[in-house]
Parts: structure tokens; sequence; C-alpha cells
């Protein structure tokens, strides 16, 4: 499941009439690499858990004849190669998060899709790797099964003056690439923080989860935190796992304005297509600024 129901205020007044998850990052939205990731990992079954004003994100990856029609009849076979992602093999299903109650709240929506099976929740708007190329839920899925876990976290290492940004997790028996986790914190003052391994926005339940969410109390703002569900799987004695991201499976968390700059710049750095003539544009204006100071 992909949870995009949220605001996205800190990204106004980009995101006041669309969905952050529908930004652009150089030549696709958000969401669209998030999906590819899934899909390239094998997921063939995603709800998105949504909101009001997503209806774009449903209109993305709905087929458009009239526009594919149109482009034929133009002759422009290089534009039609961009809605190659229509195919991917994938089924694509909706619900709505009818309030705005916090990430436990968006993964309990999914109750019923999941129903007895474990399920993937991947954000909205965070991309693992460059262009999301990225194995990780791939090898989260075979701990998963390998560890008979009730949940797999997929973490990564920051600064740790950062830590007051993540969930934090406390590692149980040192942090190799695959370790399992005590207890997790939530955006720890670094002075406090149990390790600099924050969640990198990818997880992997057992249906346990579901009730674990509705034993969580909302936090002083009325949001049913996700973390506090896993912690208490921790609390009980669960397996919790943690797999760590590869050195090339960068999150790119586009949560605010300087993380989404710096991701559209690197991406399009990245594009085969545009990626060298952006690059000299990108320099020219570094030095003219860099003249002018």
């Amino acid at each position: 499941m992909i949870p995009v129901a949220g605001f996205g205020t800190r990204l106004l007044p980009a995101t006041k009439s669309q969905p952050k998850e529908m930004l652009p990052v150089a030549r696709k939205p958000i969401v669209q690499y998030v999906v590819e990731e899934l899909v390239s990992n094998g997921v063939q079954q995603i709800l998105f858990v949504t909101g009001r004003n997503k209806t774009s994100i449903e209109n993305h990856f709905d087929h458009d004849p009239e526009l594919v029609r149109t482009l034929a009849e133009g002759h422009k076979e290089d534009l039609l190669k961009e809605l190659d992602f229509e195919a991917l093999k994938a089924k694509f299903f909706y619900t709505r998060q009818r309030m705005q109650k916090g990430l436990g709240d968006a993964v309990l929506c999914a109750e019923s899709f999941a129903g007895e099976k474990p399920f993937v929740v991947a954000l909205g708007d965070s991309i693992l790797g460059l262009n999301a190329l990225s194995r990780a839920v791939a090898r989260m899925a075979d701990v998963f099964d390998a560890r008979r876990a009730s949940c797999v976290i997929a973490v990564e290492e920051v600064p740790p003056e950062e830590t007051r940004h993540y969930g934090i997790v406390q590692p149980a028996d040192g942090a190799g690439d695959v370790f399992r986790i005590a207890n997790l914190v939530e955006k720890p003052d670094p002075s406090n923080a149990p390790s600099n391994l924050a969640i990198a926005g990818r997880y992997i339940f057992s249906p346990v989860i579901f009730d674990m969410i509705r034993r969580v109390r909302p936090d002083r703002r009325g949001e049913i935190q996700l973390t506090d569900a896993i912690q208490l799987l921790c609390e009980e004695g669960r397996r919790v796992v943690a797999v760590k991201l590869t050195a090339g499976e960068k999150r790119y968390d586009i949560g605010n304005f300087p993380s989404y700059f710096e991701t559209f710049v690197e991406f399009a750095l990245a594009d085969p297509a545009y990626g060298a003539g952006f690059r000299c544009a990108l320099e020219r204006l570094l030095a003219k600024n860099a003249a002018t100071v």
C-alpha cells in the first residue's frame, strides 16, 4: 500500500491544489517512481490510501485513450513511449482516509485489502535510490520470511544532528546489514537518540499490526503514530527486524522544499537525454551568481 492522503503543508503553495506526491522530480511525478520501484520488486497489487484533492493520482495511473490517440495521430512516438508506465504489471486499488489522523490510521485503512497476508507499506513521498533503482523491498521480503518476522523496516544512517527529523531505531543485537530492533523513538533529540539509524519509508507487516494500531492512543495532535504501533510489537517480544539500505539506495525524502530542490537537481542531472545540457546551464548559473557575490 502507498499512503498518499497527507496535506503536504510543508510544500505550500505548490501543494494547495495538487498532491505533493504528484510534484515532478525531473520528468516523472514522485509517486510514479515509488510505484515503479514496487513493481520492479515483485509487488503486483497496489492500494493507494488517498484523501480529498488526490484524484490526479488515480488519473495518472489510469489509461488515457484520448491522449494515446492524439499522440499516435500526430506521429509522436517518442511521447507515446513516455506513457509506457501505463502498462505496468500491477493492479491499482484506491480507498480514502476520511480524516487526517496520522500514518497509523492510514495503514489501518488497508486492513480489508491486506486480509490475512503480509503487506508492504511504501511512503508516497519517498524515493529509494536514484531513479528508484532499489532492491530493498525484495531483500526485506526475504528477511521477513527467513526471520518469521512480524515487521521488517528499511533503515538508513543519518547524521547524528538530524535524528530529530526521523523515527530512530534502537538495535537489539548490534547494527549490521540486518538486525533485530529493540525499540523505536519518534524524532528524538540527538542527545537522547538510541542510534543514527532512521526509518526509511519502507515497511513489511504481518496483519497483527492492525491490532497494534487499534491499541495506540492518539498523540497531542490527535494523530495515531505508526511508530507507536511498531513499538508495541517490540514490547510484546515479536520479531521486528531492520534491513539497512545500501550505499546506492539513498532515500530521497521529499517533505520540504530544500529536499525537493536537491532531489529534482540530482535526478535532472542524471537524465540521459537532458542531463548534460542541464549540467552546463547549471554551471553557467553558478558561475554567474559567484561573480556577482
